[in-house]
C-alpha cells in the first residue's frame, strides 16, 4: 500500500500554504501565489505529487510568469516542473456541490491562468460549483512521450485526488467534471476518453479512484481532429481520442477559429458512439480569451443552461 493520501477540509486554513498529497507543508512558487491571491482565502493549494512527478527527467528552470503579450489576455506561466490543483468552494454552502477541474490552454507550452483559469474557477463558484485549477507540467518535454503525457498524468492525478476527498472537500462525488481551453480542451477530452486507464504506475488509495469525468466542457479545444493542419486532413479524430467511452460533453467555439474543424469532427465522433453532446458555433470569436471576447464569450451562458438541464447544477 502507498503512502497515506491528505485529507483536509477546506475551511479556516491559512491563505498560502502549499499541501503535499503526502501531508507536508512547503512553500508556493510565485505562480500559485498569483493564483491564491487571485481566488483569496477561500482557495487551497494542493502539489498533486508527494515526490518527483511521473516520466520527469527534464529539468526545468524556476517557474517563469509572464505579463499579458496582448488585449484581453492574461498573465502566462511555464516551466511548470511542480503541478498543482488549487482548489476554491462557493461561498455559503452547507450541501455537497459538483466540481470542476480546469485545464487553461497554452499550446503544451504555457498556461492562461487568469483568463482561463482563474476567472473561470470565480464563474463556476457563482454558478454554486467547486472549481478547482490545475496546474499542468509545461513545456511539453522533448523525450519521446506524446505532447500531452506529461499533462495527462497530472490530470488524472488530480482527478483521483478530488474523488478521494469529495466526502472532506463537501463534493458530489457523482458530479466531478472537467473544463479546458484550447490544449487545455485537449486534455480535457483525452481524460474523457481513456477510460480511466492511468499513465502511471498507482501510488497511493487516490490513485485506485476513477480519473473518468462525469461530463466534460471543451472551449475552442485545440488537436481533435487527425491532421496537421487545423482545417484539412481526414474526418477522423486523432488517434489519442476514444469517443465511444466519453461522458456527456459541451463544446464551444467561434466560426473564425482554425479549431473549429477538429469540433465538428468531435461532436460527430461522440454522436456515433450515441454520447449526448452539444456543440455551440458563434458567428465571432478568436481563439483564446476565456469569457473575455463578446460575443463569443457568452458560451458561459450557454453552458449554464446545458448543465442545468443535465441536472448538474440548480439555477433559481
Amino acid at each position: 500500500m502507498g503512502k497515506m493520501v491528505l485529507k483536509l477540509a477546506l475551511f479556516a486554513l491559512p491563505m498560502l500554504p502549499l499541501f503535499s498529497a503526502a501531508g507536508g507543508v512547503e512553500e508556493l512558487t510565485e505562480a500559485d501565489k498569483k493564483i491564491q491571491e487571485a481566488l483569496g482565502h477561500r482557495a487551497l493549494t494542493l502539489q498533486l505529487w508527494p515526490e518527483q512527478a511521473p516520466d520527469e527527467d527534464q529539468k526545468t528552470g524556476p517557474e517563469s510568469v509572464r505579463s499579458p503579450e496582448r488585449e484581453n489576455r492574461g498573465v502566462r506561466i511555464s516551466d511548470v516542473g511542480r503541478p498543482t490543483m488549487t482548489i476554491r468552494r462557493p461561498e455559503r454552502t452547507g450541501s455537497k456541490t459538483p466540481a470542476v477541474l480546469v485545464s487553461p490552454g497554452g499550446a503544451y507550452h504555457s498556461l492562461a491562468i487568469e483568463e482561463e483559469g482563474v476567472e473561470i474557477v470565480k464563474w463556476l463558484n457563482s454558478l454554486g460549483i467547486t472549481g478547482i485549477l490545475l496546474k499542468y507540467r509545461v513545456p511539453r518535454r522533448e523525450d519521446g512521450f506524446p505532447k500531452y503525457h506529461h499533462a495527462l498524468q497530472d490530470a488524472q492525478r488530480a482527478m483521483g485526488l478530488i474523488r478521494h476527498n469529495a466526502e472532506a472537500w463537501g463534493i458530489d462525488p457523482d458530479l466531478i467534471g472537467v473544463l479546458g481551453f484550447s490544449a487545455g480542451g485537449h486534455l480535457s477530452a483525452t481524460i474523457s476518453c481513456n477510460d480511466g486507464e492511468r499513465l502511471y504506475e498507482p501510488i497511493d488509495e487516490a490513485d485506485e479512484e476513477s480519473c473518468r469525468p462525469d461530463f466534460a466542457v471543451l472551449v475552442y479545444p485545440a488537436y481533435l481532429a487527425q491532421g496537421k493542419a487545423h482545417n484539412t486532413g481526414p474526418e477522423a479524430v486523432s488517434e489519442d481520442l476514444s469517443p465511444s467511452s466519453a461522458p456527456p460533453t459541451f463544446i464551444a467555439v467561434s466560426q473564425m477559429d482554425g479549431v473549429k474543424r477538429g469540433c465538428i469532427v468531435y461532436l460527430r465522433a461522440l454522436t456515433r458512439a450515441g454520447i449526448p453532446a452539444e456543440l455551440h458555433v458563434y458567428e465571432k470569436g478568436e481563439h483564446g480569451g476565456g469569457m473575455r471576447i463578446h460575443p463569443f464569450g457568452e458560451w458561459g451562458e450557454a453552458c449554464s443552461r446545458w448543465m442545468e438541464d443535465r441536472g448538474i447544477i440548480r439555477r433559481h
